[in-house]
């Protein structure tokens, strides 16, 4: 068990690419891209058989601040990383080699945000779901498999004049306004500008912004990354002035067309906590739930990590924030969420 050096991308890239939990966020790449963006230092470790051939990886980041501690994740700003070995030997053999690590830094835990959980000597976390949701071949088959209900909300933003588009830089301000703007009015700090555009301008991510207009304004957002045949939308924004004619529902309409076009079978809407409002929303379009399971290495004495929105703890800085001008919001934010998985 070894950690990893830029000459082992290649191989890295490989193993992950034919690994059925691989995902775009474990390619070697996303250390640089979060090392860039965010000032965080990658920790990526490999295993490799006696031929020298990678048998497991596990990618992980340190985030380390004075407000919320010192500890990793795998992987942060995404929904996805944890370990990929071939066997669970060699998936213990990593997990002891980056706790290891974390006992001499100092860290609290180590997250991995695994679907299927990997090792029985981990603290469990099953409080999210995976929305997902199979796609049919046309978009024509997929309106016929929509309520009627749900025909009619979909239209009804089209009577308002809102239209779609896609695209990626050419949209990139419209969607970081409705997008930091929501991120401001639900008291969460939100990620710079810069953060997406490099992942629009990495050519191993393909990336689309997706907006959707009413007239020359942008009221509804989401920003979309494939992954062989899923597609994924891990950000989506309203502008809540503008919920009223249910902009959202043309956007999700139109994303799940442009993942049907793209020649996707899967939609992946991200995670949600059974029965929540999202939850609903999700379902309403069809998407089943999958059960993540998210393990933790705890170091001694530490108690299962609580860095939600939902920690009580928390409830006076979002308040605050909600208050804050959008301006003065979009300037702390990318400080803030640096920090935060």
């Amino acid at each position: 068990m070894t950690a990893t050096t830029e000459s082992d991308s290649a191989d890295w890239n490989e193993f992950v690419s034919r690994h059925p939990q691989g995902s775009v966020y474990h390619r070697y790449e996303v250390a640089n891209l979060i090392k860039d963006t965010f000032s965080q230092q990658p920790y990526y470790y490999k295993s490799s058989n006696q031929e020298g051939s990678i048998n497991g990886v596990l990618p992980t980041v340190r985030l380390k601040s004075v407000f919320f501690g010192d500890y990793f994740v795998s992987l942060p700003f995404f929904n996805y990383g944890g370990v990929l070995a071939d066997t669970p030997e060699i998936a213990q053999g990593l997990i002891t080699k980056a706790a290891k690590a974390a006992t001499q830094i100092g860290a609290s835990h180590i997250e991995f945000r695994h679907i299927d959980p990997v090792s029985a000597n981990l603290t469990l976390r099953q409080d999210k779901v995976l929305m997902v949701k199979p796609l049919p071949d046309n978009r024509e088959a997929l309106l016929k498999e929509f309520k009627t209900k749900l025909r009619a909300q979909i239209k009804r933003p089209a009577r308002e004049g809102a239209v779609a588009r896609n695209g990626a830089h050419d949209l990139l301000a419209d969607f970081y306004q409705v997008f930091s703007e929501n991120m401001r009015d639900l008291g969460t700090p939100v990620y710079s500008i810069n953060f997406f555009r490099a992942l629009l301008d990495q050519p191993w991510i393909d990336s689309t912004i997706l907006v959707v207009f009413i007239g020359n304004e942008p009221t509804a957002a989401a920003f979309l990354i494939k992954d062989g045949p899923r597609m994924e939308i891990p950000w989506a924004s309203t502008r809540r002035k503008f919920n009223r004619l249910s902009v959202n529902m043309c956007l999700y309409s139109e994303a799940l067309g442009l993942a049907i076009d793209k020649g996707c079978s899967v939609f992946d809407f991200g995670r949600s906590s059974v029965d929540s409002g999202t939850y609903r929303f999700k379902k309403q379009w069809g998407a089943e739930p999958v059960q993540l399971n998210w393990q933790y290495w705890l170091a001694d004495g530490q108690k299962m990590p609580a860095l939600t929105p939902s920690n009580p703890k928390y409830q006076l800085a979002i308040n605050t924030w909600q208050k804050l001008p959008l301006c003065i919001a979009n300037f702390l934010g990318p400080k803030i969420i640096r920090s935060l998985p």
